[in-house]
């Protein structure tokens, strides 16, 4: 299994901008679609966006397209989410994740898990 180590999080008024990423180790990144999930206090842990591992199709929830955006870099084995115009139901803790099998919406499926990146926006 790869490795994921989340960075980037912190504390934002609504309306501002964070960059997150995913550093993965330990496997052929390549390969891998790649997905963030974000889970908020006592809530389910819920998918964000995703990228494929060809093609580099990517997909969001309602609620993040127009302001967020997955990308990934091959070569630093590394995936981003660009997130603007934050709001504060965007806090949460954020997940990211990789995959070899389809269904990147769905948490079933996903093999590796970074420890989390908690994003916090304030009003």
């Amino acid at each position: 299994q790869v490795q994921l180590v989340e960075s980037g999080g912190g504390l934002v008024l609504a309306g501002g901008s964070l960059r997150l990423s995913c550093a993965a180790s330990g496997g052929p990144f390549s390969t891998y679609a790649m997905g963030w999930f974000r889970q908020a206090p006592g809530k389910e842990r819920d998918f964000v966006a995703a990228i494929t591992s060809i093609g580099g199709n990517t997909y969001y929830t309602d609620s993040v397209k127009g302001r967020f955006t997955i990308s990934r870099d091959n070569t630093k084995n590394t995936v981003y989410l660009q997130m603007n115009s934050l709001k504060p139901e965007d806090t949460a803790v954020y997940y990211c994740a990789a995959r070899t099998t389809p269904g990147v919406r769905s948490i079933t499926g996903y093999d590796s898990w970074g420890q989390g990146t908690q994003v916090t926006v304030s009003s």
